[in-house]
């Protein structure tokens, strides 16, 4: 008997193994929807459950991430706080303050003032530069975010993977036939459920609901909490603090307004001057063909010299002013950046980090009222923060170290691991065995560095410490300066609000074929918002050291 020809696909035309690519090519788009819809329910779960602990002006606090398009801060027994929420759909943010105490909500509204005048002048810190503390917390939300969208997207891998080998194969085969027919309506479903339950979870949110709250004092005009809402007892708290505070924000704002403008003033006048001197020291024309070939002279490398801001904010842009002005590569930051080196005061590094021009560069030697948490900050904020190694910035080899001390204010001074007189040793020995050799000492403490600028090692230290300027005189063999206070810091008065001393920076010129510091300037901020800026000034000259410096064999410091 003969049988009909088979189709086959040879017979029809059809490639061989068509059918089964259709089918990997639908299977392979089946678990990309389903790794895409994971990655959005991981990141939707990521997002709305970021919770950080960070800082809140002169209080610590917990941030959560909500979905009521609020951000409300809760000072617990004595009321909230809530303003509209910046955040895109219906994202808000709870911020939780955690040391009020519960014994406030036994105290009237004059003795609560009372308990809280305390913190005003970290409270007028935190308000003269809110974006800094703002960046920390985005930064460290989005990173807890990250974080738990990650942990939620394998927890869901493995419950896939997980259900698939309970199932077996014979039952997902069965499953999977039974539900073919509304996959597509399922799919969208899903979606619609996950994207509608993110979006509009709050879209009536408490900006939209009945409140006991009621519009804060007039005392919010004009800064970032205009029209916030108040409930409680903070309501009454604000109408009489709240005054001092914002008070106290105003006046600081237009001092430093008014000392920036003076500072401008100051090096529109002095540019003649500095012209004048540039023209002087500039070559003549018949010198210069003499000399066969020529050779243009490399430009200095500027550096400006800050030190002991305390936390003082105000003096950030003051201090952005003086890097353009100047025309500085690298900014010199000799310590004491903070008063007690706590995680409330990050907001204070970000802040000076975030002064510093775009291309310049920022060295710090912590100080005795710094610590390595914030130190860590600063690092992140983009500043080089020195740890004992020698580091090279715009040409300068440049090293350093943190303060062997620690000082906290209420707590006197603890000594470190480390002695003052074992850190100058340890310095010596690093300065005098670098084959390259070391420009510059950047220490906090001006004794610190005595015993390199002995051993011929180092031609040059910068330190603070001291709130008072001294030099640059010869020390040794090389050249010591002490810069004052940029905040202006005075024995026994804040550093925060308006000077309360003359705050001063330093411009530095450094020769990098001479590789030595050639001339200063002085730029100084008066309490009365005035400010001068003076000509160029000679550096000191030291003799030449008893050995060449880089790889020499170091005499005991001390």
């Amino acid at each position: 008997m003969t049988t009909a020809p088979q189709d086959t696909p040879a017979a029809t035309g059809a490639p061989a193994g068509g059918g089964r690519r259709a089918r990997v090519a639908r299977a392979v788009r089946r678990r990309a929807g389903v790794v895409l819809l994971a990655l959005l329910a991981a990141l939707v779960v990521g997002v709305t459950t970021a919770s950080v602990e960070a800082s809140l002006g002169p209080h610590e606090a917990r941030y959560d991430v909500t979905t009521d398009d609020t951000v409300t801060i809760d000072l617990g027994p004595v009321g909230t706080l809530q303003i509209d929420s910046p955040l895109p759909l219906t994202l808000g943010l709870r911020v939780t303050v955690q040391e009020i105490p519960a014994a406030v909500t036994e105290l009237d509204e004059a003795t609560t003032l009372q308990a809280l005048s305390g913190d005003l002048r970290s409270y007028l810190a935190f308000f003269s530069a809110p974006q800094a503390a703002v960046e920390d917390v985005a930064r460290a939300l989005v990173l807890d975010a990250l974080g738990r969208s990650a942990v939620t997207f394998a927890l869901l891998v493995a419950g896939w993977w997980a259900g698939r080998w309970v199932l077996g194969r014979s039952r997902r085969t069965e499953l999977a036939s039974a539900v073919a027919p509304h996959r597509r309506a399922i799919a969208g479903g899903a979606v619609a459920v996950l994207v509608g339950g993110t979006v509009l979870t709050a879209s009536v949110g408490e900006r939209d609901q009945p409140t006991a709250s009621r519009p804060a004092s007039a005392v919010f005009d004009g800064t970032p909490l205009e029209g916030a809402r108040v409930t409680g007892r903070l309501g009454g708290v604000i109408d009489t603090y709240g005054g001092y505070v914002v008070d106290a924000y105003r006046e600081n704002t237009a001092f430093y307004a008014r000392a920036g403008a003076s500072l401008d003033e100051a090096w529109d006048a002095t540019q003649p001057v500095l012209d004048a001197q540039d023209e002087r020291v500039a070559p003549s024309p018949s010198s210069t063909a003499s000399q066969e070939p020529a050779r243009d002279a490399p430009e200095p490398v500027v550096l400006l010299v800050v030190s002991d801001l305390h936390c003082n904010v105000g003096m950030a842009p003051l201090i952005a002013a003086a890097v353009r002005r100047s025309g500085a590569d690298v900014v010199l930051d000799a310590g004491d950046t903070t008063m007690n080196g706590t995680g409330v005061e990050q907001y204070c590094v970000t802040t000076f980090a975030r002064a510093v021009p775009d291309g310049v560069q920022l060295v710090t030697s912590p100080g005795n009222h710094d610590s390595a948490e914030t130190s860590a900050v600063y690092a992140r904020a983009g500043a080089r923060v020195l740890d004992g190694e020698v580091v090279e910035v715009a040409g300068l080899r440049v090293l350093g170290d943190h303060d062997p001390a620690q000082t906290r204010v209420g707590s006197g001074t603890t000594a470190g691991a480390e002695s003052p007189q074992d850190v100058a040793e340890r310095l010596v020995e690093t300065a005098c065995d670098d084959e390259d050799g070391v420009d510059l000492l950047l220490v906090h403490t001006p004794r610190v560095g005595r015993a390199a600028l002995d051993s011929g090692c180092v031609p040059a230290q910068v330190s603070g410490h001291m709130h008072v300027r001294g030099g640059p005189a010869v020390v040794g063999q090389g050249v010591q300066y002490v810069s004052s206070s940029t905040a202006g810091a005075t024995l026994g008065e804040p550093t925060v609000g308006p000077l309360n001393g003359t705050a001063e920076m330093t411009v530095l010129r450094w020769d990098p074929d001479a590789r030595r510091v050639v001339d200063y300037q002085l730029v100084q901020v008066r309490p009365d918002g005035s400010a001068s800026v003076s000509p160029r000034l000679q550096w000191p000259v030291p003799r030449e050291p008893d050995r060449p410096r880089g790889g020499a064999n170091h005499p005991s410091p001390m």
